[in-house]
């Protein structure tokens, strides 16, 4: 009797402790992949914005799930009119800075951190980089190349040799004066506090200021200098402008104020781990440690939740009710997202590309200027895709179609839009009419890929090839899985030729996402290529002679809301007749944890998870 006792004993401990907190002083995020960079201005990517994130601060941060308010963060105070802190019609945005913060080296926080974060960011911005949202309000410019050019009066590749040399000593002074005369004047420090000067006002100012993906987040100047970011000096400031990530040497370090700091990044298993900062200005946070690790594999990332070794994990939409069915599994869906999905071309693609075949229009290849030469091509893409199954099937309903990049809920959003539709007939006859008939009868062949773990992307891909083959036999489109940085360094330099990517809001006004997709300076209009460069800066009738360039910018400087509404009617109705890219879906969202974890607060804004709000508890 006393053994049968223990053993029930020891059945019930068995039990009892597995109700109980797993790690109750550690979270684990189980996400799809690793980050790309952790240089604040070069990050533009959620996984990278997570850490970020988690190991920064910012001036001003959004109060909880709100779009439109703020709170202060390591500014005390968030500039209004009302109380004084926004100046001189709007133009002026003052930030007293927070005293007694450190850095996780125990360096104090200053005004002038604030400044050097400001002025690197901008000197440095990488092409395909965040800082366009700094430049555009700051000097109405979108690339810091056009504005040393107004500057000095000459080409960047005049006035710079291939290894960033200024060609003559005249240049040389000139540059130099261009950031006393330009960039410094435009962030200035007085006292404790930090003035940010803008060439007009620009609504959107602060939700750019505290996005929490990371080019908001404020740098440790003493550290950066040492780490070799940029001097802070005037003279040889090029030298430090346009580097690749793996140039930065912020690539792999961080050194911020936030609640935690970073500990590793272990490329080979993928995985981030964070400390808790005991020193937090705001007090230490409940959690001690953090891992964020790439699990590509579904069924790994979904064992790990069951056990309780997971938190948290990415779920794709089609795996949801697998969840659900979980004990002790808390499932959010539904989640409203400022976020898209859509099927994107390069118009300019590197003839090095391992993705095209042959290269040219043989049957075995295409050619470099595939979808730039001929819209019948990329209407015949348009009406081969079945967008239903993806959103059905594959979201499981965690979507709703969408004419252009203007999301629901925006300024400028019009559901009577026409909508791009599964149509194969359609289809067949705009590919018929591609190339003067060639297309039909020699086919082509190429490669569509998708970042490993992304079921979504990989099952959209998959609805295409098999649509396209169905169309014409002769039409061979490979789907294929590659890494994430690799995806994203392909994309960068102009190798994918045909390409799905999912974005988020940096800001929730329509300029954000028209400018970003559609203008040939925005972050995908740079990954499109020259070809559709050209094409944007074509004057159009449709557009009283401006060109698509020109109208986005005209409709982000209009004030009056009902002109600006009928500007973005206008460019949308172009965007669908010429269709340089569409999208597939405005997404929804779910969060999926264990319920032990406490504390989710949910803002489309922010680029992942904040874990200084979590604890964990039964």
């Amino acid at each position: 009797m006393k053994k049968v006792f223990i053993v029930l004993m020891v059945i019930l401990m068995g039990i009892f402790a597995f109700a109980q907190v797993k790690n109750p002083d550690m979270i684990f995020d189980a996400t799809l992949s690793e980050p790309d960079t952790l240089d604040p201005h070069h990050a533009y990517d959620t996984s990278s914005g997570e850490v970020i994130f988690n190991v920064y601060d910012f001036l001003i941060e959004y109060d909880g799930e709100s779009l439109s308010e703020f709170v202060p963060m390591l500014s005390t105070v968030v500039p209004s009119v009302e109380n004084s802190y926004l100046r001189d019609g709007g133009t002026t945005y003052v930030f007293p800075i927070r005293e007694g913060v450190k850095f996780h080296n125990g360096n104090d926080l200053t005004a002038e951190d604030v400044e050097y974060t400001f002025e690197r960011g901008i000197l440095y911005a990488p092409a395909g980089g965040p800082m366009w949202m700094f430049l555009d309000p700051l000097f109405g410019v979108t690339d810091l190349k056009s504005l040393v050019e107004d500057y000095v009066g000459d080409s960047w590749d005049t006035i710079f040799d291939d290894d960033m040399n200024p060609t003559t000593p005249e240049y040389e002074e000139a540059l130099v004066n261009f950031y006393y005369d330009v960039i410094d004047p435009a962030v200035e420090v007085q006292g404790n506090e930090v003035h940010v000067h803008l060439a007009r006002p620009f609504a959107p100012f602060l939700n750019i200021v505290a996005a929490a993906w990371g080019w908001g987040a404020i740098l440790d100047k003493e550290y950066s200098i040492e780490l070799g970011i940029w001097d802070g000096k005037a003279e040889g400031w090029w030298k430090y402008h346009g580097w690749t990530k793996e140039q930065s040497p912020y690539s792999g370090h961080a050194m911020g104020t936030g609640p935690y700091k970073l500990v590793e990044w272990d490329h080979a298993q993928q995985r981030v781990t964070l400390e808790r900062n005991n020193d937090y200005w705001r007090s230490p946070a409940p959690i001690r440690r953090v891992t964020i690790q790439g699990i590509p594999e579904w069924s790994t990332r979904r064992a790990m939740l069951e056990t309780g070794d997971a938190d948290i994990i990415d779920v794709p939409p089609q795996y949801l009710n697998v969840v659900k069915q979980m004990e002790g599994i808390t499932v959010l869906e539904g989640l409203p997202a400022l976020s898209l999905d859509m099927l994107l071309f390069t118009w300019s693609i590197d003839p090095e590309s391992p993705y095209i075949g042959s290269g040219q229009l043989d049957g075995n290849g295409i050619p470099p200027d595939f979808f730039a030469a001929d819209r019948n091509v990329r209407l015949g893409f348009a009406y081969a895709m079945d967008y239903d199954a993806l959103i059905n099937e594959i979201l499981k309903g965690q979507g709703i179609r969408i004419s252009t990049a203007v999301l629901k809920g925006l300024l400028g959003f019009n559901e009577e839009l026409p909508l791009y539709e599964l149509d194969l007939q359609k289809a067949e006859d705009y590919f018929k009419s591609a190339y003067g008939g060639r297309l039909w009868n020699t086919g082509f062949k190429a490669t569509m890929v998708y970042n490993v773990g992304n079921d979504t992307r990989r099952a959209a891909a998959e609805i295409l090839r098999d649509n396209l083959a169905e169309i014409n036999p002769r039409f061979q489109l490979e789907v294929r899985g590659i890494q994430w940085p690799t995806y994203l360094d392909d994309l960068e330099n102009h190798r994918l030729p045909v390409y799905i990517l999912g974005f988020s809001m940096d800001f929730p006004d329509p300029h954000n996402f028209v400018f970003n997709r559609y203008h040939s300076e925005g972050n995908t209009g740079k990954d499109l290529g020259k070809l559709y460069e050209d094409f944007a800066n074509l004057p159009r009738p449709e557009f009283g002679g401006r060109s698509l360039n020109k109208m986005i910018e005209d409709a982000a400087a209009e004030t009056d809301p009902v002109i600006r509404e009928q500007m973005y009617l206008d460019i949308q109705k172009f965007i669908i007749y010429y269709t340089p890219n569409f999208p597939l879906a405005q997404t929804l969202t779910n969060k999926v944890t264990r319920s032990w974890l406490k504390g989710f607060i949910y803002n489309p804004m922010w680029s992942g998870d904040y874990y200084y709000n979590y604890t964990k508890a039964e």
